[in-house]
């Protein structure tokens, strides 16, 4: 039987901190990745970078959702912050294209893992009517993270030899695992390791009562692979010298928004506000389409942004919403399955379309704006039953 503490704990501050470095560790080395690939001979396999690491990240989900829910929260949060650490160190090491590549793939087990145990984590130590403001302030540390790491990331690019990026990037995982080693487990018992728990059966991979979120998810992150793949390119084309900015830019728009969102879906529902966080995805991603310059996709990366951070909280609020507490680490495996598919898709599609032709620019973009429409449609379309049920 579980002991729920308070919401606000040192636990669940330390639990924030930890995610902040967490997220700024691996991010703080993206825009810089596709320059670096080119480097090393490898120009036409940028849209692997995202790919292959959420492809690990997807694969390894269920393995993280049922170590989760049965050997406890924090090993797996560790496990995911140590590879981080790892392959950061190795970067320097593993200098062919053939070798980056195979980083790039373990790099994803990170993703793959921590942010399970992490959810899983906030949940357990949240009332259910405070579920999405607690899982916004949780992903709005994560969201510094991200917008701190590709900032610092360029400046350091910027200034010294790459391999000092990595370096750093592996000290900042370093100190969120002693962070998490501090941590309480809120799994009580817990189960000791045995090769049992990495053994799935086919009710173990996906938790059918979460597919509605998981689908709405992997529609309106196909945007966030195109991001990640081709604005790093498209930054250059503008003339925009810091590849971390738009990054920088969309990330700290989406903090203030990730409370309110929280605090709005426990009030008013889970579905009115991903209604609204597509809807401003289609925008974002139709203005950044048209973009000629640093104002104008400086504005579409404030609007992906707000939707970003409207969609973070809200669909990981309603994933726990609708599953079982015994199999919460399933369910949001599940989403985070999702989550990574939508992503890694993106990435491999925009990068075969663009091709490292400028002319394609705008294909890719707008690709992003119908996928996020797809996702709007689908909101609109559940049953007035279910709606129902899940406000």
């Amino acid at each position: 039987m579980k002991i729920l503490p308070p919401f606000f704990t040192i636990n669940y501050f330390l639990l924030c901190v930890s995610s902040f470095l967490f997220f700024a560790s691996f991010n703080m080395i993206v825009p810089e990745l596709p320059s670096y690939l080119t480097s090393l001979g490898g120009e036409d396999y940028k849209g692997l970078i995202i790919s292959l690491f959420t492809l690990t990240a997807g694969f390894s989900r269920p393995f993280s959702g049922k170590l989760a829910d049965k050997i406890g929260r924090i090993p797996v949060m560790v496990f995911g912050a140590s590879v981080c650490c790892l392959v950061s160190l190795l970067y320097p090491v593993m200098t062919s294209v053939a070798g980056f590549l195979f980083l790039r793939f373990v790099h994803g087990f990170s993703t793959g893992f921590t942010p399970t145990g992490t959810s899983a984590y906030v949940a357990d130590i949240v009332p259910f009517n405070r579920r999405g403001e607690a899982m916004g302030i949780q992903s709005l540390f994560g969201s510094l993270g991200m917008a701190a790491g590709p900032a610092l990331g360029g400046y350091l690019a910027s200034i010294y030899p790459i391999n000092i990026l990595f370096y750093v990037s592996g000290v900042v995982a370093i100190l969120s695992i002693l962070i998490l080693l501090r941590l309480k487990e809120t799994v009580n018992p817990t189960e000791k390791f045995n090769l049992s728990h990495i053994k799935l059966n086919r009710q173990e991979i996906i938790e059918k009562r979460v597919l509605s979120p998981s689908i709405v998810l992997f529609f309106t992150v196909f945007s966030f692979g195109i991001i990640l793949t081709i604005i790093p390119d498209y930054s250059e084309y503008l003339g925009i010298r810091n590849k971390g900015l738009f990054f920088a830019v969309f990330t700290l728009a989406s903090l203030a928004i990730r409370i309110i969102a929280g605090r709005t879906s426990d009030k008013y529902g889970r579905i009115p506000v991903m209604k609204v966080a597509s809807f401003c995805m289609i925008v974002a991603m139709t203005v950044i389409a048209y973009a000629d310059g640093m104002t104008m996709l400086m504005i579409g990366g404030v609007l992906f942004g707000c939707s970003v951070g409207m969609n973070n909280p809200t669909v990981t609020a309603w994933t726990i919403d609708l599953s079982l507490e015994a199999f919460r680490g399933r369910a949001l495996a599940t989403m985070y399955i999702a989550l990574e598919a939508g992503i890694g898709l993106g990435a491999l599609i925009s990068g075969w379309i663009f091709a490292n032709q400028a002319s394609n620019f705008k294909s890719v973009f707008l690709l992003g704006a119908i996928s996020a429409m797809i996702a709007f449609i689908y909101l609109h379309i559940l049953p007035i039953k279910f709606l129902r049920k899940i406000h």
